[in-house]
């Protein structure tokens, strides 16, 4: 494998991919629109990230793209006939959905229909891997008999110890129009690799995080968490008493385990990508950690309203990731990640911050 293609390179998974792939010696094309800024304002700007991957990888091009222009995808795709596609720009959040959802829907379903279009006309063989969520599963999680703890929720149910597993149902939930439209896109993903025999995964992301996160109070709860903690803004928690549960893995072991599926790919899969039990974490249990680590008490108020269809419990069995590649684990615990992300942001938010 020569030539990889990342779209949503700007962004917290993608640049770590291009970063990752570029040290294995690819040449990787990046496809960034900066839809970050356009759905979240000036906070969700990628651009920093985009020029340092420029001034920092020889491997690398940037391509200013927006994956909903149709005939764009597909003449790009023809024109670098990429040997594997790492498919991770989307809208992120289900919170912003509810009020853009034309551009939700057409971002995160029609924009992957055109690059697996694309794919299958111009580089069929290439293995594709989409970034999905597990909000395909939509609140069915909250309907699991949970056990209420003195920081956090968890499961009572023995048979889900270590989490959520891919058999778990996704039908009869509420998903948010963000759900929705990432559901699409998942259903889309295994369609193609089932029905046309393309290699392609989805990896049903639980809280995908790491240092190069533009973390804002709609989408990336653990990167504007830290980030409230440095610069002593405060932090609303919405609902669950604070006590509601999500597992973080770094994008470092994210791009770890995309270079296990790309070289014995699988058609049509699917993964439940995230940190497991080890790395799962409450509000309340994030607070204390920060709080340990940065000496700085967090400044919070709380909401009884909860967000719609928003999990109260859940973290990601692991069980099929590693049977399918046992060379893969988890590398980076959450000390590792809170300890990487209050350092980056301390290095970019300076000399606003002590």
């Amino acid at each position: 494998m020569d030539t990889l293609l990342v779209t949503g390179s700007s962004g917290l998974v993608g640049s770590e991919v291009v970063r990752f792939f570029c040290g294995r010696g690819l040449t990787v094309h990046g496809v960034d629109a900066n839809l970050r800024a356009e759905f979240f304002g000036e906070d969700g700007d990628t651009r920093w990230n985009q020029h340092r991957l420029e001034e920092s990888l020889d491997t690398f091009a940037h391509h200013e793209l927006d994956i909903r222009n149709r005939d764009g995808v597909l003449e790009l795709v023809e024109q670098l006939q990429p040997d594997a596609i790492v498919h991770t720009a989307a809208q992120p959040s289900h919170d912003r959905a509810a009020d853009i959802p034309f551009a939700d829907f057409d971002t995160n379903a029609v924009g992957t229909l055109n690059l697996l279009e694309a794919i299958r006309q111009h580089t069929p063989e290439s293995p594709f891997v989409h970034f999905s969520t597990n909000k395909v599963y939509g609140d069915r999680p909250n309907t699991l008999d949970l056990v209420e703890k003195e920081t956090r929720y968890d499961y009572a149910d023995p048979n889900y110890e270590n989490g959520i597993d891919e058999s778990f149902p996704i039908d009869q939930s509420k998903h948010s129009l963000f759900g929705a439209s990432k559901t699409a896109a998942d259903v889309l993903v295994q369609e193609y690799g089932q029905y046309f025999d393309m290699r392609t995964c989805c990896l049903r992301g639980g809280c995908l995080t790491g240092p190069n996160h533009a973390g804002v109070e709609l989408h990336g709860f653990l990167s504007y968490l830290i980030k409230c903690n440095l610069t002593e803004t405060k932090y609303t928690i919405f609902g669950y008493k604070g006590k509601q549960v999500r597992d973080n893995i770094h994008a470092l072991d994210i791009a770890r385990f995309i270079e296990c599926f790309l070289q014995d790919p699988r058609c049509g899969e699917v993964y439940n990508l995230g940190g497991g039990k080890g790395n799962s974490t409450s509000i309340l249990e994030a607070f204390e950690r920060i709080e340990q680590i940065s000496g700085t008490d967090m400044i919070y108020d709380y909401d009884e309203e909860h967000r719609p269809g928003d999990h109260i419990c859940y973290y990601s069995d692991l069980s099929k990731m590693k049977a399918h590649y046992p060379e893969w684990e988890i590398t980076k615990t959450l000390d590792d990640i809170f300890r990487e992300i209050r350092k980056n942001w301390r290095s970019r938010l300076e000399p606003k911050v002590n």
